[in-house]
């Protein structure tokens, strides 16, 4: 019995020491190669690590060294100068569970892990400390990350599991090109449906805050953003700053608050900028509302030539569209007024009121193509029920043909400016004065027009002008065909013989005050010239002496 008990204790004492042996062998180089080649070789994983370290005073703590662990033939997921696990019987499982898995001084990329990857790994918590996040997918990147997430359990397409708690803090985040720095998020996640009950970061030398919710089928609830004190410059154009929105999947936006913002790019500009939006929902370029509204207003806005001071614009907004639009900014040394309402299945704007007054503006020089070209598709029609503007300037240096009208007086209504896409005078009612205008180098006093449009025609019931010690009066009609056939009828009193010739119409070879008939039929067909379809007759008569002449094609010549 003595035997057995000897050979017992002997045979413990040589386990004992082989274990310790072990233990003691684990922690050297040498045994944290043979453990990362034995976990490459029989898994689909590969892990290198190049110290394992452990004490007594910390039973329950395993150390490893600059750790590197990622999937077979793949750059690493996960690399880390320091990995600490926390050590519990789970292990053992199917699936390892550690009562904590701490990641230091490293970085992980999502970049080298397929959707469908699924980690090997699972513990109580999961802790992040200054360690470094790349998801170029996503063009996402965090710097000094540190963080938690409890418990962790990652699925497959899912890094955080299918139930766990989240926090985490980065000295610089890069989302879409955009940068926060001190950036704090908090949330949750519960069966796909992810809830981010508090997210926040220095943007722009402004702050950000926020909170949001996405559903299992990916759509975004975000009832606060709030965006302040932000000073942002940019490369980008208008239009490609503001791509990022009309990409969006479906986000409805509960809240968007936004308070003195400066925002400016190569050619454009926002300053001062504050904005409240209510009950939006955005998707794919396009927006919906049950009962929601848009509020802002701006010290100066500016795109291009475009520069609007004190812009307001107030929207109530509606499944049918808006409901009621609110619009007022100086312009152009001048102020601008407009309210109306926009249905989205007409897609037509209408405006109850248009108010013009005091402006200065010169027509862009290619005021003409805007005008032919055609409207975006989310507006297809344009009507003024009532347009009035006063003491107006409009100047257009085209050399072909300058003009400049001083203190102009407008008075519409019903007008009917857009139709299907296009620019005109589809229908309404017009009259314009002016105390003075120069046409092409032909002074003019007191210019009138008076107007009526309809399905077929505009007619101009009364067009005058008083020019040098005389008077011309006429009237004209121009067809809303395609080939916009133009009848105008012009007589004149003690006005200078010549006074057609800077219109088209050749010298005569008259002097003096003259009494003139013109009668002249044109096309005034888009991408056509005007001269060649121009046909008509001009009668002078000035000292007693009359001049016929007649225009074909338009070459004039004159009759005996």
């Amino acid at each position: 019995m003595k035997f057995i008990g000897k050979l017992t204790l002997s045979l413990l004492l040589l386990l004992l020491l082989t274990l310790v042996t072990i233990y003691l062998l684990l922690q050297t180089r040498w045994g944290a190669e043979w453990v990362s080649r034995r976990i490459s070789d029989d898994t689909a994983w590969h892990l290198s690590v190049s110290k394992i370290e452990h004490n007594f005073s910390a039973p329950g703590l395993l150390t490893l060294r600059n750790v590197s662990f990622g999937h077979d033939g793949q750059p690493a997921v996960m690399v880390a100068k320091t990995v600490n696990l926390g050590l519990t019987f789970s292990l053992f499982s199917e699936a390892p569970r550690f009562t904590r898995i701490e990641l230091q001084d490293g970085a992980l990329n999502a970049a080298n892990m397929s959707a469908n990857m699924t980690l090997p790994l699972q513990a109580d918590r999961l802790q992040l400390r200054n360690m470094q996040l790349h998801s170029p997918r996503q063009a996402f990147n965090a710097i000094a990350l540190n963080g938690g997430v409890i418990p962790w359990q990652p699925r497959a397409g899912n890094i955080l599991g299918d139930k766990a708690s989240f926090q985490a803090s980065a000295e610089r985040v890069t989302l879409q090109g955009v940068k926060v720095t001190n950036a704090l998020i908090q949330g949750k996640i519960n069966d796909n449906v992810l809830v981010i009950n508090n997210f926040g970061g220095d943007l722009a030398r402004g702050s950000v805050t926020g909170s949001a919710q996405r559903d299992a089928q990916g759509k975004w609830d975000v009832s606060a953003l709030r965006l302040n004190d932000i000073r942002l410059q940019t490369d980008k154009s208008l239009g490609a700053f503001l791509q990022p929105l009309r990409s969006l999947p479906a986000v409805y936006f509960s809240r968007v608050d936004v308070t003195n913002t400066h925002l400016q790019g190569p050619d454009w500009a926002v300053t001062d900028l504050d904005l409240l939006l209510k009950s939006v929902t955005l998707s794919n370029g396009d927006w919906q509302s049950d009962d929601g509204s848009l509020a802002l207003n701006a010290d100066n806005f500016i795109n291009g030539q475009l520069t609007l001071n004190d812009p307001i614009l107030n929207l109530d907004l509606s499944p049918q569209g808006i409901t009621d639009a609110r619009f007022s900014s100086r312009w152009v040394n001048g102020l601008i007024r407009a309210q109306g309402s926009w249905q989205r299945q007409t897609k037509r704007l209408t405006l109850d009121e248009l108010v013009l007054a005091g402006l200065e503006y010169t027509l862009p020089e290619n005021w003409r193509d805007r005008w032919m070209a055609s409207l975006p598709a989310w507006l297809d029609s344009v009507l003024v029920k009532k347009l009035s503007g006063n003491r107006n300037l409009i100047i257009d240096v085209n050399p072909q043909y300058p003009f400049q009208i001083t203190a102009l007086d407008t008075n519409g209504s019903d007008l009917l400016l857009a139709q299907h896409r296009q620019w005109g005078i589809w229908q309404g009612s017009l009259n314009l004065n002016a105390a003075e205008a120069t046409f092409n180098r032909t002074d003019v006093r007191h210019p009138s027009l008076a107007l009526n449009a309809d399905a077929e025609q505009i007619a101009v019931t009364e067009m005058s002008a008083f020019v040098d010690k005389g008077m011309l009066e006429g009237a004209a009609t121009l067809d809303q065909t395609p080939a916009r056939h133009l009848s105008l009828t012009l007589n004149g009193r003690a006005v200078p013989a010549d006074v057609l010739q800077n219109w088209g119409w050749p010298a005569p070879p008259l002097t003096g005050q003259a009494t003139l008939q013109l009668q002249l039929n044109a096309r005034l067909a888009a991408k056509t010239p005007l001269k060649s379809s121009a046909n008509g007759t001009l009668t002078l008569s000035t000292d007693g002496k009359t001049l016929q002449q007649s225009m074909t094609q338009g070459e004039v010549s004159t009759h005996p």
